[in-house]
């Protein structure tokens, strides 16, 4: 029976490695206790997002930014598909990225944030988490460096001002929902990896190598941990981006708004991506990588 590693931060870094390596050639998932990301910038963030995706739809609006393909600001409800689906997701979200010193040479890839005035706290609770997961981020990739037979720092220089984006999601209430459309159509993950919060509320589910959809249920304040296609890339496959989905809910759930936070870890832009030993794709930088996969979902 397929099962998904529950490991735990503090284990010593040769037994998370090795857990890590199992469970991400099985299934592509882990869930990952005491990752040290506090509950406070967690309790803080959350507040935030949730005050956020109440305002008025167009106060939110006014936050979409035109030919950025989402990579700041507000995305709003239907603007969304998964590669090759027929119909949107039902969500809306909101990016923040890397805060870059002026005139960095990174700056062409990334844009600089957008802030909402009528959440004064947004600003300062979104950085405080988004250095927090990148640092379990860190410490995660210093493991899955091992579990590949290299040194703990193999990724230190390729993720140093990575191209990372923290996710605020609200899926809202499905009881009058498209046919056919769910929450997020099944689909793959484009960066390196996934660092998720906020996936207590049963929906997320992945796909066995046996072809079965297999509920992903980490304990409270836990984090789901997922290869991206930039790692499976670089991998050539030994490591698996697996395809997931956030199913809708029945019952008195469908009545009720979900939320997440998922901290997508980019590789650095300028980094070529080349494979590990003998097999895989031609090189590619990070970058050209991820515009070419945001095309395929609608947001380029």
């Amino acid at each position: 029976m397929t099962q998904i590693a529950t490991l735990s931060m503090r284990q010593p870094l040769d037994s998370l490695a090795a857990g890590l390596g199992r469970s991400f050639a099985e299934t592509g998932f882990a869930i990952v206790r005491d990752h040290g990301i506090s509950p406070e910038a967690i309790a803080r963030a959350d507040a935030a997002m949730r005050a956020f995706f109440a305002l008025p739809e167009p106060a939110k609006q006014a936050y979409r930014i035109a030919g950025q393909g989402g990579a700041r600001g507000y995305t709003p409800f239907g603007a969304e598909h998964a590669k090759d689906a027929a119909v949107h997701d039902l969500k809306e979200f909101w990016h923040v990225g890397r805060e870059l010193p002026e005139g960095d040479p990174l700056a062409r890839y990334m844009p600089e944030n957008v802030w909402p005035v009528e959440v004064p706290d947004f600003r300062p609770a979104s950085l405080a988490l988004f250095a927090e997961f990148e640092k379990a981020g860190g410490h995660l990739l210093e493991a899955i460096a091992v579990a590949l037979g290299q040194e703990p720092e193999f990724f230190a220089a390729s993720v140093d001002q990575g191209n990372s984006v923290l996710r605020y999601l609200h899926y809202p209430p499905v009881a009058a929902a498209r046919e056919g459309a769910v929450r997020a159509a099944a689909h793959e993950d484009i960066n390196t990896i996934t660092l998720l919060l906020g996936a207590e509320e049963a929906g997320l589910e992945l796909l066995t190598r046996d072809g079965k959809w297999l509920a992903v249920s980490p304990p409270e304040g836990a984090l789901v941990v997922n290869v991206g296609d930039m790692l499976q890339r670089l991998t050539a496959g030994r490591l698996r981006s697996t395809t997931h989905r956030v199913v809708n809910p029945v019952g008195e759930a469908a009545g009720r708004s979900r939320y997440s936070m998922p901290f997508f870890l980019h590789f650095r832009p300028d980094y070529v991506i080349t494979p590990l030993g003998e097999g895989g794709e031609e090189p590619i930088t990070a970058d050209a990588y991820l515009q070419q996969r945001l095309r395929e979902i609608g947001l380029v």
